[in-house]
């Protein structure tokens, strides 16, 4: 699968900032037999006076911008034609919770995709007792890691609702799951938090979703959006796997990567600092284009 997609991050302020530094992860990653960024940009108006492009611990393109003259407005954009391949549907090689501590041991590497880094508490996930609880009535013993997973999956999808104004970006986990409302990124958060009070390790991936307009209905410019979903380790054999709780799914053609992270604040896709005070304006356009 071939897609297209354009991302324009607007922040207006409401008095012009003096100076700024941010950091900038908008752009997919190409990820071997998943995805491969065949060509992309990240472009910002004004110009800064500095940037570099690199990647970090996680292997995630991230673009270092620097501005020192004072401006009332900052546009980023990002272009990018990504190539997705089919994933093949397996077998659950995964082994059960009672052998699972056994098999992670045996892992030594440190390496960007271990699953040591995605066991513990991380930044924005720290141990939560009422989050741990709910998963472990949820996963029943003899069940296999992918299938307390998908299990897991399911409830926060059937217990959770959408909803866009009940959290906002620095929303914790634990008022996420006391209000059982909220956005991609709360339910992400949630199921990260339960599978790993339950010692297996699971992180948190950024990227965009192609979303289909009703029937009859064209698709609207800039409708499409930045989305987050679960990656959760099945032991050596399967190794990572990924779920959508926000829509009961495993990730598929119609999920492209960015990024990935042990929570949001890995992946974010702006982060920095201003030299000014007062307020901004924040607004995102994406368009997810498929070509064939």
């Amino acid at each position: 699968m071939l897609y297209d997609i354009n991302l324009r991050i607007t922040y207006t302020y409401e008095v012009p900032v003096s100076g700024g530094r941010h950091v900038v992860r908008v752009l997919p990653v190409s990820l071997p037999d998943r995805q491969r960024l065949v060509a992309g940009t990240v472009t910002c108006t004004p110009t800064p006076e500095e940037r570099r492009d690199s990647g970090d611990f996680f292997g995630n393109p991230s673009t270092s911008i620097l501005f020192r003259k004072q401006h009332e407005k900052l546009v980023i954009r990002m272009q990018a034609r990504v190539q997705l391949e089919p994933q093949p549907l397996t077998a659950d090689f995964s082994p059960d919770l009672a052998a699972f501590p056994a098999e992670i041991g045996d892992v030594w590497s440190l390496d960007p995709d271990s699953p040591h880094h995605f066991l513990g508490a991380s930044p924005r996930l720290p141990e939560d007792t009422a989050i741990a609880s709910y998963a472990r009535a949820i996963a029943k013993p003899g069940m296999t890691i992918r299938q307390i997973a998908t299990a897991i999956c399911d409830r926060i999808h059937k217990d959770f609702t959408y909803d866009a104004k009940a959290t906002t970006v620095d929303t914790t986990p634990r008022e996420a799951f006391k209000l059982k409302r909220g956005v991609c990124q709360d339910f992400t958060h949630v199921m990260i938090t339960a599978l790993r009070s339950l010692g297996i390790p699971a992180g948190y991936v950024s990227g965009f979703l192609r979303t289909i307009p009703p029937p009859g209905k064209e698709r609207l410019e800039g409708a499409d959006a930045m989305h987050a979903w679960v990656r959760f380790w099945c032991g050596a054999t399967t190794g990572w796997m990924e779920l959508d709780p926000t829509n009961n799914i495993a990730a598929g053609l119609d999920h492209i990567v960015v990024g990935h992270g042990r929570d949001y604040s890995d992946v974010a896709p702006v982060i920095g600092v201003l030299k000014s005070y007062g307020s901004h304006k924040t607004e995102q356009a994406v368009d997810v284009i498929p070509l064939q």
